[in-house]
């Protein structure tokens, strides 16, 4: 599974304390706030949002891209401390390719 986490945190300390954490999941810094991996499963990618809740306040904010999930984008927000998830699927157009 691919899993993208961008991150906007509030001060300092989050951004440490943050980092470390995806960086102990397994994930790797792709831009300043962006992270990514190919190998976590969904597991720890439970936890890893658990610990993430712990680690962040409430003008901290942070964005998960999953795919696949079943053949889904799933985007998970976490926001004001609330988390809030999107499941995108592909519209069938019905149309035909002529």
């Amino acid at each position: 599974m691919f899993v993208s986490i961008i991150v906007d945190l509030g001060n300092e300390d989050s951004v440490k304390v943050v980092q470390n954490l995806l960086f102990r999941y397994g994930f790797k810094q792709i831009q300043k706030n962006t992270f990514e991996s190919l190998t976590i499963n969904e597991n720890n990618l439970s936890r890893l949002k658990l610990d993430l809740d712990r680690s962040t306040d409430f003008y901290d904010s942070i964005r998960i891209y999953q795919y696949p999930i079943e053949g889904k984008l799933v985007i998970t927000s976490l926001s004001e401390k609330r988390w809030r998830r999107n499941v995108l699927k592909e519209k069938n157009s019905g149309g035909s390719n002529a």
